[in-house]
C-alpha cells in the first residue's frame, strides 16, 4: 500500500470524490487529516477551474489535505486520472498529520504520532507562467468562496 495526499476534488465532499470509494478502480482507505510542512501556491486554474498545487516549496500555503492508502491498482488509476507525467506528477512530499484514523503497522503509527510522513502528492511543473499570480489558497472547495465551480470532465 501506498499512502496518498490529496488536496482537490478527490477530497470527502468534493466533486471527485466518488473514484475514491470505487473500489472497481482499487481500494483506498481513508487515514487522515493532513496539510504540507513546506508551503507550496494552490491555485485554481484553467477553463475548467481545476485545483493545482505549483511545485514551487517555499511559496504560498501550508495546503490542507486528506491522507489515504491506497493499493496498486488505485495508485494506477490515480496516475491516469491526474495525467501524470504530462499534467500532474508524482512525487513524494512531507505531510504534517492533523488528524489521524489510520490502524497500519507499528511504523506507521509511529510516523503519524511524530507528526510527519511522507506520502505521494500530484502537483505540476509544468503550468503557464501566469498560474503563479494566481490568488494563492490554503485548502481547496469546488463551491469556496473563491465562486470558480470545478467543472466535471463529464461536462465538459
Amino acid at each position: 500500500m501506498a499512502r496518498v495526499f490529496v488536496y482537490g476534488t478527490l477530497k470527502k465532499g468534493q466533486p471527485n470524490y466518488k473514484h475514491m470509494i470505487n473500489t472497481a478502480k482499487g481500494l483506498a482507505k481513508f487515514q487522515g487529516r493532513g496539510r504540507t510542512v513546506e508551503k507550496y501556491p494552490l491555485v485554481i486554474a484553467g477553463k475548467y477551474n481545476i485545483p493545482y498545487m505549483l511545485n514551487i516549496p517555499g511559496t504560498g500555503h501550508h495546503v490542507a489535505g486528506e491522507i489515504y492508502s491506497v493499493d496498486d491498482q488505485m495508485l494506477q488509476f490515480l496516475d491516469e486520472f491526474e495525467g501524470c507525467p504530462d499534467m500532474y506528477q508524482r512525487t513524494l512530499m512531507r505531510i504534517e498529520v492533523v488528524e489521524w484514523e489510520g490502524k497500519g503497522g507499528a511504523g506507521e503509527t509511529r510516523a503519524a504520532a511524530e507528526g510527519v510522513m511522507e506520502c505521494f502528492v500530484y502537483s505540476t511543473t509544468t503550468y503557464p507562467p501566469e498560474w503563479v499570480s494566481l490568488p494563492y489558497h490554503d485548502s481547496y472547495d469546488s463551491s469556496g468562496k473563491h465562486g470558480l465551480s470545478y467543472v466535471l470532465r463529464e461536462s465538459r
